[in-house]
Parts: C-alpha cells; structure tokens; sequence
C-alpha cells in the first residue's frame, strides 16, 4: 500500500523516493513555505487545498499527514517549543499555520501534524536557508540577521522519523521534528565559509533575538533511532559537511543551488 504525497517540492521528492512504509496515509507536502509571507490570497489557496485533502481523507479512510512549522513564527521567541505549549503566533504565517492545525485535527479525517524545523538536503529550494547562504558566500556578500537562531535538520532523517512515525501507526499528534540545537546564524555562516574556503562581506541587519528552542523530546520517544542520528554539538557541523562541503556528492553547491526547485 504505497503512500501518497501531495506536493512538488523538496520534501516532496523525496517523500516519494524514500519513503517505503505500508500505510494508508496522504503527505500533504505543499502549500506556504516562507514565514515572510503576507498575503491572503496564498493562505487561502493553502486553506482550500487542506480541507480538500482532509475531505478525501475522511472520505476513504487515509491518515492526513499535515506538515507545519516550529518557526519562531508559530512559538515564539524564547522559552522552549514543546508540542503542548500554549500558542501566541507573532506573524500572519504563524497565526496560519495554527489555524491549519485546527482545521486538520478538526476535520473527522485521522490526522498527524508535523511542525518542521528547517529541513535541508539535496535539490532544495535555493530561497530556503542553506542554498540561499551558500549561493550570498559564493557571490561574496551575505545578509546576516544578527540575532537569529536556526535549527537544521538533515532530509534524510525528516523522512527516517517519518517513516517510522506511519509504520508504528501513530495519529492524533502534533509532534516537533527538530534537532533540539538552534544554531547563531553567525555560526553556520562561519561553518559555510570555512568549507567553501572563503570569508565575505556581511551586511548586519538586526532583528529581535530569538532564543526560543525547539523540543524534539517527543519525537525521540516516539522514534528511539533519533538516537543514533547525532542531534547536539557536532550535529550542525555533520550537517555542513555533507551538504556544503565542495568534495561531496550530496553538495548543497552542486545540487540545492544550481539543481533545487520547488516548495516546500
């Protein structure tokens, strides 16, 4: 029984690549992707497409995998973002993605609600975080909003959780996937530069200091091979070196820039 994943996009692709669990169960991989965005017109299609999806999913009996977001955005800026903390969003994306969450857990479909970190791998879409620095370094001049703080998280083990999350049958949740580390942006421009050999002009831009940090506690206790995944110190630096390092195949120069398309 193979799953169904909607969308176009990096997550997507590699949803349908990779994931081999035996379950009745549609990926929602599309819709708005950029916490900058404003516009009604984009929630509405996300909106429409969402109660669509659930509809067909009440209707023949598929789990509704939604996939959200654990950005600042949605949690906040301090304190610690856990699946059960009372949410104030601080942006229209946020006040968006939470009323997504409502509306799938309300729709009688069986539902799983995934709020996602920033997610990096091969043919990523070069807007998003990792190819877009890395494309700034290359051109020799990168935006640095001094006060921001990511948490990264490698594709390949977005779709480990995943999978194994529909393999043990679980639904009704809303779990964080996350690595539980949000890095300065300084340093993962630091580690960019150090791979590409290269130091660049930065233009600071500041912005209200974000120290919220994403738990993955549940994620952890609902999938134990998070365990060997590496999550801590070293785990940005893992990261780095096999998606910005120029030897490896799996380049984010070589692949999430020139070859990445796609949302989300």
């Amino acid at each position: 029984m193979s799953v169904e994943v909607i969308g176009n996009g990096f997550i997507a692709w590699h949803a349908r690549r990779y994931l081999t669990a035996d379950a009745r169960a549609t990926v929602l991989a599309s819709g708005v992707s950029s916490t900058s965005t404003v516009g009604e017109e984009h929630f509405r299609r996300e909106a429409d497409l969402v109660r669509d999806t659930a509809r067909r999913c009440r209707e023949h009996g598929r789990l509704l995998v939604y996939l959200s977001s654990a950005a600042t955005a949605l949690y906040g800026r301090r304190g610690v973002g856990r699946e059960d903390t009372r949410l104030v969003p601080i942006t229209p994306y946020g006040r968006h993605k939470l009323a997504m969450e409502e509306l799938v857990a309300a729709s009688g479909a069986a539902w799983l609600t995934l709020r996602l970190t920033n997610i990096t791998g091969p043919r990523q879409n070069p807007a998003q975080l990792l190819p877009s620095l890395v494309r700034q370094i290359r051109t020799g001049a990168v935006t640095v909003h001094r006060g921001a703080r990511r948490d990264v998280v490698d594709v390949r083990h977005f779709i480990t959780v995943l999978e194994r999350l529909l393999g043990a049958g679980v639904h009704g949740r809303i779990i964080n996937v996350a690595s539980g580390v949000a890095s300065p942006i300084e340093e993962i421009i630091d580690g960019i530069e150090a791979r590409l050999g290269r130091r660049v002009n930065r233009n600071i831009l500041d912005v209200p200091v974000e120290a919220v940090r994403i738990s993955n506690r549940c994620m952890r206790t609902l999938v134990p091979e998070a365990e060997e995944f590496g999550f801590g110190a070293r785990y940005l630096d893992r990261l780095l070196d096999r998606y910005v390092g120029p030897e490896s195949p799996d380049s984010t120069t070589a692949t999430a820039v020139e070859a990445g398309t796609g949302t989300p």
